[in-house]
């Protein structure tokens, strides 16, 4: 299955924030980004929208200095459920070994690698574009997002210094920008971009850390992976589990259904609402389905039909298909056949 790259809406949120702090409304970027307002409404956007977001807020602001800013912006709930379990985890190094995890929740633009030396330790930023490029501001964003988090979950504030800060890209703002974002030497057109912190800081026990906490963030960051992970049509893919299950007349709970999706029941159930329907709702049209097609067929009681679906009783049964309906089951049964032998050539 292939997966189209995306990135959470979170991180769409901070580019706005931050071309709105300069003036720039977001109304005005998103017409410039050629992106309707109710975009807004989903929880992940394409990965070349954001490409496009990104040019328009600059073409906006006209800020050199932009992507700096738009990642140094970012603060405790900026990251979705990522956010919460940087937030618990034992130390920094654990931390950032949690975003290389779960950075599918935040965004599949790039990926995060790091790279251990004796005193030091590299943490290199791979970006992964679309068919767009990359606004090289992106970059810088997201370096200095990297930074400004660790000075607030380590609760150092401007205290935590990276021992140095590097881009394979040229400059694009101003040198006081870099200075006052990162305070450490910054260089330009190397190998890669990245981040060298001291490892000692990595080590150090962060303050809010809570194995309890991070236990239920945990699973959650896991199951939101998993979702993300699952086809853009899941209400399809229950509905043919939904239809197996009942022409194989297994009893079919929303118990099972989870299970077989790989997901809790309730986020499952945060899924299909996120999608606009139910388990209940899914099961009810598999139900209608079938059904439709067992009395068509003939050679089968009401009371057979209907236990094989799931009804308590016949009568059960044919109040549903009367809603369905709005027929008896054999009402319904003589109108189609009679209807088919209308459209029949004779």
């Amino acid at each position: 299955m292939i997966v189209q790259a995306s990135v959470s809406i979170s991180w769409v949120a901070t580019v706005l924030d931050a071309a709105a702090r300069q003036g720039a409304s977001r109304a005005q970027v998103l017409a410039l980004a050629g992106i309707a307002e109710a975009e807004l409404q989903r929880e992940r956007w394409p990965i070349d929208h954001i490409a496009r977001l990104w040019r328009a807020a600059l073409q906006a602001t006209q800020d050199p200095g932009f992507g700096l800013k738009a990642g140094a912006s970012v603060g405790p709930a900026s990251f979705n459920v990522v956010s919460y379990l940087l937030q618990s985890a034992p130390t920094l190094r654990a931390a950032l070994s949690l975003v290389q995890k779960y950075q599918r929740l935040i965004s599949d633009g790039g990926r995060f690698q790091t790279v251990a030396g004796d005193g030091a330790c590299w943490l290199i930023y791979h970006p992964h574009q679309g068919s767009l490029p990359f606004s090289p501001h992106q970059i810088e964003a997201v370096l200095a997002a990297v930074v400004v988090f660790a000075r607030w979950v380590s609760g150092q504030g401007a205290a935590l210094k990276p021992l140095a800060v590097q881009f394979n890209q040229p400059r694009i703002g101003p040198l006081a920008g870099y200075r006052a974002v990162f305070d450490c030497t910054v260089e330009f057109e190397q190998a890669f971009s990245g981040v060298l912190l001291d490892n000692t800081l990595l080590d150090k026990p962060l303050p809010q850390a809570d194995a309890q906490l991070a236990q239920a963030h945990h699973r959650l960051a896991a199951e939101r992976l998993v979702a993300l992970a699952l086809p853009q049509a899941l209400e399809q893919t229950l509905a043919q589990w939904l239809a197996w299950q009942l022409q194989s007349g297994v009893p079919t709970t929303r118990t099972q259904a989870a299970r077989y999706i790989g997901l809790s029941e309730r986020s499952l159930a945060r899924q299909l609402q996120g999608r606009g329907t139910s388990f209940s709702r899914l099961l009810d049209a598999a139900r209608q389905a079938a059904a439709l097609q067992a009395v068509a067929e003939g050679g089968r009681s009401l009371a057979d039909i209907g236990q094989a679906l799931g009804f308590a009783d016949a009568s059960v049964f044919q109040r549903a298909f009367r809603r369905w309906t709005g027929e008896t089951p054999g009402r319904w049964k003589k109108r189609s056949i009679d209807g088919h032998s209308a459209r029949i050539p004779g």
